[in-house]
């Protein structure tokens, strides 16, 4: 492997890099780095995960001049998550160098934007429908640009903003540097690429899509309406000592991880809309056990490594082998087992088998446990604690009550409350969760307003009429964005 000091880059970014914990490239950027650095335009076929971000962020950085108050690099990308991500991955490796970066994305005051653009920043990081908004506003100049980057392009273009990246390189100057990566490469990227690039050079990476041996990888067959009580009682009976769930969106996340602790469990959530203080107070409660589950979208946990996660759950299946390879690499690490869980409601079994085969692992299926399984499982882990308890002789401090109540009460009574009081009880509470349409679903042909709401229950068995006791369709709702 290639280090970075080999690739001949500026002193201070490879002090961020150190800073960082880095020493070695990651093979695209090994590949891509040196021939960005020529002014060279870049066609990256790499997976998420595979280190793009610094692949392109470190050639931008060497190209910024910063005596130069206004916009010289712009980096598009399809979710306002990976918008922020991008840019707080910039800034660390501009640690040292006086560029700053700013993510723009919607679902922000562009007030605070306008003003935001106003202090000159050297690299913008945006969603296609907020960029395009500024530069209307003409906010956002982008004359003077040097570099443009296209961040996973085959995913902005199947949420629908083709169009909207024409419309923003149309803006662009003619002479500029243009790095495109992409997962994969169909045809309406490739005439893209044809347009507006010139003579690029094809960076092409080999997907690692194998799935690690220590991972057990099972599946439930359940309805949409049903997930959040399957949930808590998989949460009871598998009682993870700490859990990564995945969500599909922002208000997923936001919505299962109010859900949870109203049940009475300890769960927070992370997704993009959240500053990087939020992001660490969160991360490091999920470090240091102060919660047991993070609730995340893919794109808010690709920076997630935590030694010691136990259980991946997917609460939304993957839209794609790809991330539910690396949602599922959060468990199993350092030669410890661990077990990941996917939901899948009937419509999506077959992408169950298109994982398997792309992922080469086997997902078995196995049958929702009962209530009374759940149950149990409570009371077997609340035994264990109580013998574990006694093994370490953390009691003896009790010892003096306990004789007094001996006395005065049955031993089978008094072990049975104690045993009761040390179960995590779920809360009988009503939960409320949006439904979601799956991502790769076909766009509906008439437009849906709203969302179906999902009323979740209590603790009801769960046949042709649980949850709500209604068999109501999913609307096929398809929106821009998370």
């Amino acid at each position: 492997m290639t280090t970075f000091q080999e690739m001949g880059i500026s002193e201070s970014i490879q002090r961020a890099i150190t800073d960082m914990g880095f020493e070695e490239a990651s093979p695209i950027q090994e590949k891509a780095i040196p021939v960005a650095l020529t002014g060279k335009d870049i066609i990256g076929q790499a997976q998420t995960g595979t280190g793009k971000t610094a692949a392109f962020a470190i050639p931008i950085l060497e190209k910024i001049d910063t005596s130069k108050k206004y916009v010289q690099a712009i980096a598009i990308a399809p979710t306002r998550e990976l918008a922020i991500q991008v840019s707080e991955e910039i800034n660390r490796l501009a640690k040292y160098t006086g560029i700053t970066s700013l993510p723009i994305y919607g679902g922000q005051s562009i007030d605070r934007q306008i003003k935001a653009l106003k202090k000159g920043p050297h690299i913008i990081t945006g969603t296609p429908g907020r960029l395009l908004d500024h530069i209307k506003r003409k906010t956002l100049k982008l004359d003077r640009i040097s570099v443009v980057v296209l961040d996973e392009a085959d995913e902005m273009l199947d949420m629908g903003f083709l169009e909207d990246i024409e419309r923003i390189l149309k803006e662009t100057p003619e002479d500029k540097q243009t790095l495109l990566f992409s997962a994969t490469m169909p045809k309406p990227i490739q005439n893209l690429a044809e347009r507006f690039m010139r003579d690029p050079e094809l960076v092409k990476m080999k997907a690692k899509e194998v799935t690690s041996p220590t991972v057990e990888q099972i599946y439930y067959e359940v309805n949409e309406r049903d997930k959040f009580e399957v949930l808590c009682r998989l949460l009871d009976v598998y009682n993870p000592e700490l859990a990564v769930i995945f969500g599909r969106t922002k208000r997923r996340v936001d919505e299962l991880s109010d859900a949870l602790n109203k049940r009475g469990y300890l769960a927070e959530g992370l997704h993009g809309d959240l500053n990087q203080r939020q992001r660490d107070v969160v991360m490091n409660k999920f470090r240091e056990g102060n919660i047991d589950i993070l609730v995340a979208t893919d794109v808010a946990a690709r920076g997630i490594d935590v030694s010691g996660v136990t259980h991946v759950y997917n609460f939304d299946i993957p839209q794609d082998p790809e991330s539910y390879v690396h949602r599922i690499g959060r468990t199993g690490r350092a030669g410890k087992t661990g077990l990941a869980i996917t939901f899948a409601t009937p419509r999506e079994i077959g992408q169950i088998r298109s994982i398997e085969k792309a992922s080469k692992g086997r997902i078995k299926r196995k049958p929702i446990p009962t209530v009374a399984e759940a149950k149990e499982s409570i009371q077997r882990v609340a035994l264990e604690k109580m013998v574990h308890l006694v093994e370490e002789e953390e009691y003896k401090e009790f010892k003096q009550s306990a004789g007094e109540l001996l006395e005065q009460y049955d031993a089978i009574a008094l072990v049975s409350i104690a045993l009761k009081l040390l179960s995590k009880e779920q809360k009988d509470v009503p939960v409320q969760l949006t439904s979601e349409t799956p991502r790769y679903a076909k766009k509906p042909k008439i437009k849906v307003k709203e969302k179906r709401r999902v009323n979740y229950k209590g603790n009801k068995e769960f046949g042709r009429n649980g949850g709500n006791g209604k068999n109501k369709k999913t609307p096929n709702s398809h929106k821009k964005g998370l």
